[in-house]
């Protein structure tokens, strides 16, 4: 045996093929025949990207004493923290309040109302991020490489539609290259909250589970010699992933029990964020969640994978933003919350959340004057100010950061940049923010942000 077999043959050893090292997303394992395969990163990140921008007023910041043209018809109900009152509709996430921190002081540095910009400043954690700028997810992967599956950075249905609503670099890496882009599972016609949901193309074997039996054998026998013996554990590998749950297993989740399936809810957003789970005990480093709920009962269509919360109303023929629709707090808001709060148990019962940070949130939040609140209301773009939850990763729970104006509209306490959030996510997955990154002889810190050191511990 050659012991400089190249990644792409050792793969296509392994029965994956070299459809798989040419696929965006994907690590290959690496060895130092001194000191073995690389040990895999400690922490992860979930990071629930709700596109459109739900409202904070309607969700984790509400005014009841506002004007009703401000305040909107959720009445906020008490938590498990003492003075931390969320929406009405969380019925599942008030009472484990004390397991997350509220960041009720995000915003945005310029009047950033479009949810292309918003995206790519949020998802790069810079404010006036360059174009070239790679995503969070994309320098985790480059930063902290996994030697335990083939995928270190995942994105749960890629945003599709109108390009209004897709960041520009989820699909390229940005100047680290095309190497570091994610691996999209998923799509309106094919996700895991449908019976067919089918893993992607890259991850299918190409022989089946006999074959790969026999290769295995063959390894064995042909792996006699010193030289070759430095590749054995590799081989191994490349076997394992093509049949086992760094490779396709990991999205099967009829391997689940219908109560824990239930519990997250049978809908794309629940049902991805169990897959979410699954990705992380897995090994990987950095999966987003589109935040799209899916078609409401008893309709069709549903929007893109992209823009459940972006809800308008009757401006944009989406329907009443306080209605049960697809494009409706009634509808999107528990499927948040029963999805959220089935993930925080889950990690938290299988040990998983003190290494797992959950970030979940939009890209901006709402108007504080409701549009149109007379035919089918809704709320417009708002950049200055909204929410988002934090959990596990260090974060501690039951905790409120920031605050905002009698009717929402700007931050009064403890302002949170984007770069601020993106330096706090990097502390909590034990990187420096002054690291950097580039090519070319030319470098960046991956933040010029200030981490929020008083929300851990």
């Amino acid at each position: 045996m050659n012991a400089n077999l190249s990644r792409r043959q050792l793969l296509a050893t392994g029965g994956l093929g070299a459809l798989a090292m040419a696929s965006p997303g994907m690590v290959a394992a690496s060895v130092d025949v001194n000191r073995g395969l690389r040990g895999s990163a400690q922490r992860s990140v979930i990071f629930v990207l709700l596109c459109g921008g739900p409202s904070h007023i309607d969700t984790w910041d509400l005014k009841p004493e506002a004007p009703d043209e401000i305040r909107g018809p959720y009445r906020p109900v008490a938590t498990s923290v003492p003075g931390m009152r969320i929406s009405e509709l969380h019925t599942h996430l008030a009472p484990m309040a004390n397991q997350f921190t509220l960041i009720r002081s995000m915003t945005h540095v310029g009047n950033i109302s479009n949810h292309f910009d918003a995206m790519h400043h949020l998802l790069s954690g810079q404010a006036n991020a360059p174009a070239d700028s790679p995503y969070l997810g994309s320098i985790v992967s480059r930063v902290r490489p996994t030697e335990r599956n083939i995928a270190n950075y995942v994105w749960l249905i890629r945003c599709v539609g109108d390009p209004v609503f897709c960041a520009p670099n989820i699909g390229s890496g940005g100047h680290l290259g095309a190497q570091y882009q994610p691996l999209f599972v998923g799509n309106a016609n094919n996700h895991p909250a449908m019976a067919t949901f089918r893993a992607p193309e890259e991850l299918q074997p190409a022989v089946g589970p006999e074959r790969l039996h026999d290769r295995r054998r063959l390894l064995d026998t042909v792996n006699s010699s010193g030289e070759a013996r430095d590749w054995d554990q590799l081989q191994r590998r490349a076997i394992d992933l093509a049949n086992g749950p760094g490779g396709r297993q990991v999205f099967e989740l009829h391997r689940e029990s219908p109560a824990v399936r239930s519990r997250y809810g049978m809908h794309p957003l629940g049902q991805n964020l169990l897959l979410a789970r699954r990705l992380v005990e897995a090994g990987v480093s950095f999966v987003t969640v589109n935040g799209w709920t899916g078609s409401a009962p008893g309709q069709t269509g549903g929007g893109p994978p992209a823009s459940s919360w972006d809800m308008h109303g009757s401006e944009m023929g989406m329907g009443s933003a306080f209605g049960s629709g697809s494009y409706g707090m009634g509808w999107c808001l528990p499927c948040l919350d029963q999805g959220l709060s089935a993930l925080l148990t889950d990690l938290r019962e299988r040990g998983l959340l003190e290494n797992t940070l959950v970030v979940a949130m939009g890209e901006f939040g709402r108007t504080p004057r409701i549009n149109q609140p007379n035919v089918l209301p809704g709320r417009q773009h708002w950049p200055s100010c909204w929410s988002a939850i934090l959990a596990g990763g260090g974060i501690r729970g039951g905790a409120v950061w920031g605050a905002t104006d009698r009717i929402g509209a700007y931050v009064t306490d403890r302002p949170v940049r984007v770069q601020d959030l993106g330096a706090t996510i990097y502390h909590s997955l034990g990187l420096a923010p002054e690291t950097r990154l580039g090519r070319d002889g030319f470098t960046r810190p991956i933040s010029t942000g200030t981490p929020m050191h008083d929300l851990f511990g």
